[in-house]
């Protein structure tokens, strides 16, 4: 039998047999999808791709006009060659603009209402919120997918999973939960966000000991001090396994490893964008770091992020996402905004996936320019989380109002470095290690610990404000005068 005639359950629309389960020893979920060669699975993602292309055209007017008006046909598609050359990309405005036109989920929703099984969305703050509406075969595929990813992060059958994520609009917690479900784990849906619910998750988690956990970096971190100051261990949660979602960081060195070490767990990093759930199409598995791009899920290519084409292995670009089992609102060819470097070789696992070694960087929008050095909050995070010393928490302030670009960093120290008296040495050892990262000097002031705001969700730490950068740098000055 050929590796196409052999992938497991490889049909459009998705068809999953609910009952399925690997042996529990199994590293793999689907162990011919999984380790097949490269060759094989694009041939078969090719024929995958004709059938989607042909589904949307027939279904939706939204890309059945774009492509006219781009000259592209599906019974054009011969090639993966073809699919890069001749589909324009979609970008998150055409997106909003469909909805505008076409409300509530645009023209480019294929199934009909009556099939519309759940409605998620972004929150809107900066604009009109974009609606996703999910079929119900989507959803069944969605919670197979997780479930198959979550697999190969170690999770099994009986497993408690705490989700400790907002559930709302916010796609991340659901699809975590759903692939609990799939997985036969004990779905354990604490959420986040009220007032006082990080303490009262480290006081369940101590209580229920599960084995797996979903959440951003940044809560982790704050959850773990927390704990601290509710006189918990985090280690004493026994945690196994934590995923991560929502923001860079799990596949961050100096991030993941402070994770790893507060907890006593193992870290992965997963989630590229909630238009293209199932989310965890790019993650990392037990015995592989950084993100496997599972392409029989949703196709990945890493473009040049001004031509759309694809850049060579080793190189970075922007990813480029094609759903495979989506039928309610598929995204072909749709543009990230965000900037990664992917690879191709062995893995570790024997999975035969590109990855990307480390994870995604950010948004190339996020990225700021300080004096012709481009940087991104992320590398500034990393540097920070692998200082002795450091605090948990920091806000990067920049100006471009004075005749050169100032960049300062508010920098938490902990309370041992604080009571220790080792502050000033601790500001010059961040310093020195932004202006190695970056190759400029950097302001630094030691915030006094606790005193930055902490968030249940995504963090946002960089402030471009010249009042802001004004009264911080008055601080220093007295500081010195003083």
């Amino acid at each position: 039998m050929s590796g196409v005639a052999a992938m497991e359950s490889w049909t459009f629309p998705p068809s999953y047999d609910p009952s399925y389960l690997p042996q529990f020893d199994s590293r793999y979920w689907f162990p011919t999808r999984e380790t097949m060669a490269p060759a094989d699975r694009e041939a078969a993602i090719l024929t995958r791709l004709r059938d989607v292309c042909r589904y949307a055209y027939e279904q939706s007017a939204f890309y059945r006009r774009k492509w006219d008006e781009a000259g592209f046909h599906p019974e054009h598609l011969r090639s993966l060659e073809d699919f890069e050359d001749k589909v324009p990309v979609v970008t998150k405005k055409e997106l909003r603009a469909s909805q505008a036109s076409t409300p509530p989920f645009g023209d480019y929703l294929c199934v009909p209402d009556s099939e519309i099984f759940h409605i998620h969305g972004t929150s809107g703050t900066t604009g009109r919120p974009t609606a996703f509406a999910i079929g119900r075969n989507d959803w069944t595929a969605i919670a197979n997918a997780h479930a198959r990813i979550m697999w190969g992060m170690g999770m099994r059958p009986g497993d408690m999973i705490c989700i400790a994520a907002i559930l709302s609009l916010y796609m991340g917690s659901w699809g975590a939960l759903s692939g609990a479900e799939r997985l036969g784990a004990k779905a354990f849906p604490f959420g986040a966000g009220a007032p006082g619910m990080t303490a009262r998750c480290a006081q369940w988690l101590h209580m229920m000991k599960p084995a797996g956990f979903y959440g951003t970096p940044t809560y982790a971190l704050h959850l773990a001090q927390t704990a601290k100051d509710e006189g918990l261990d985090p280690r004493d949660f026994r945690l196994k396994y934590m995923f991560f979602s929502g923001e860079p960081g799990a596949s961050i060195p100096g991030v993941r490893d402070r994770i790893a070490d507060l907890y006593g767990a193992e870290v992965f990093d997963s989630g590229s964008m909630a238009e293209m759930s199932p989310w965890m199409n790019v993650a990392g598995s037990l015995e592989t770091e950084g993100m496997l791009c599972w392409q029989d899920v949703v196709y990945t290519e890493v473009c040049d992020p001004v031509s759309m084409r694809r850049v060579p292995y080793g190189q970075r670009g922007t990813p480029v996402y094609t759903h495979l089992e989506r039928t309610s609102q598929p995204m072909i060819r749709l543009a990230s905004g965000d900037l990664t470097q992917w690879v191709d070789g062995p893995n570790p696992c024997g999975r035969t996936y590109p990855r990307l070694p480390n994870g995604i960087f950010g948004r190339i929008d996020d990225m700021f320019t300080i004096r012709g050095e481009n940087v991104y909050p992320s590398e500034i995070d990393a540097a920070l989380n692998q200082t002795p010393g450091y605090g948990g928490e920091h806000q990067i302030v920049i100006t471009r109002e004075a005749s050169m670009d100032e960049l300062l960093l508010r920098v938490e120290a902990d309370e041992h470095t604080v009571a220790s008296g080792a502050s000033d040495r601790f500001q010059a050892d961040v310093g020195h290690r932004i202006q190695k990262l970056l190759g400029l000097r950097t302001k630094v002031i030691i915030a006094e610990s606790g005193s930055l705001p902490r968030t249940d969700f995504k963090a946002r730490r960089v402030i471009d404000d010249r009042s802001v950068f004004k009264d911080m740098y008055a601080q220093m000055e007295r500081k010195v005068d003083a």
